[in-house]
């Protein structure tokens, strides 16, 4: 049983395998390093809050809400790193 274990563990799907993992990890750290330290100070700075999904522009009759989408954004990307 140890014998099949050590040659199932060696096949390379497995190796790829973890060092996808390795590399995700990695990857959130980045991710989250981006989005908390970079993207939302300056969301901050540029609206007063965190929180942009206030943010419409009007044009005719017509309120396009654009902060939905950008916190949309937001949010995805800090949802990603920290799921990864």
């Amino acid at each position: 049983m140890i014998k099949e274990f050590k040659e199932f563990i060696m096949r390379g799907n497995v190796i790829e395998l973890a060092v996808g993992i390795v590399m995700g990890a990695a990857f959130t750290a980045i991710v989250t390093a981006l989005v908390e330290h970079i993207i939302t100070p300056i969301i901050a700075a540029v609206t007063g809050n965190a929180d942009v999904s206030g943010l419409a522009i009007q044009i005719g009759t017509a309120e396009l809400t654009y902060g939905y989408f950008l916190q949309a954004v937001i949010d995805f990307f800090t949802s990603v790193a920290l799921k990864i």
